[in-house]
């Protein structure tokens, strides 16, 4: 008696971490391809069309589409605001006096407030020969990880920076807004917080 029929099996292609939606948290996965087969007696015999590609989470084993590795780790989330933070530095720098000791200082308050515990005078020097559109995407990454209040603390501590050296100029509140549109804030919106920042430290 012939036992015969459609099975799919999948393989693995690759392996990582990721967000798992369903365990909502940073889990090992793999990506697996999907191939239907032609068994005989349960065992693949003639491979047919492809199925699909799918990750498959190895705690919970759920499978999801491959766009579900876009999402970020907690690991990436944390990684990005202090990078994030260390790139507005640089760009508010450049607007000012990046030679100004008191700004350096609290550019190295900032970032190491957003736990980069290395940054010092040698990253500062460092990031000011790296080019802008760099520190733009650092900036960038950072916002799309941040809530709307978290964004008007940034940018805040980005606003003390240049104000660390003296009262704002055309150039620095120029690289505020720009710093802030990284961030996904209107112009309004960061308006009100350099006025709002400006304010606080007369």
């Amino acid at each position: 008696m012939l036992i015969f029929g459609l099975s799919v099996f999948f393989r693995t292609v690759g392996e990582g971490t990721f967000h798992c939606p369903r365990c909502g948290g940073d889990r090992a996965y793999r990506r697996r391809i999907g191939r239907r087969w032609f068994t005989l007696f349960f065992l693949p015999v003639i491979p047919l069309g492809r199925v699909g590609e799918v990750v498959e989470c190895r705690t919970c084993r759920t499978r999801f589409a491959p766009s579900a590795l876009r999402a970020p780790t907690a690991q990436q989330m944390a990684a990005a605001l202090p990078a994030g933070m260390r790139a507005a530095a640089g760009l508010v720098l450049r607007a000012g006096d990046p030679s100004d000791g008191a700004a350096r200082a609290r550019a190295i308050e900032a970032v190491t407030g957003y736990g980069d515990a290395h940054y010092d005078d040698a990253a500062i020097e460092a990031d000011l020969r790296l080019r802008p559109e760099f520190l733009e995407e650092e900036v960038s990454r950072a916002g799309g990880q941040l809530a709307i209040e978290a964004k008007e603390w940034f940018l805040a501590q980005a606003v003390r920076i240049g104000l660390a050296d003296g009262p704002l100029t055309d150039r620095e509140r120029q690289a505020l807004h720009h710093v802030a549109h990284l961030l996904g804030m209107s112009r309004a919106h960061a308006l009100g917080v350099i006025v709002t920042t400006e304010g606080a430290s007369r």
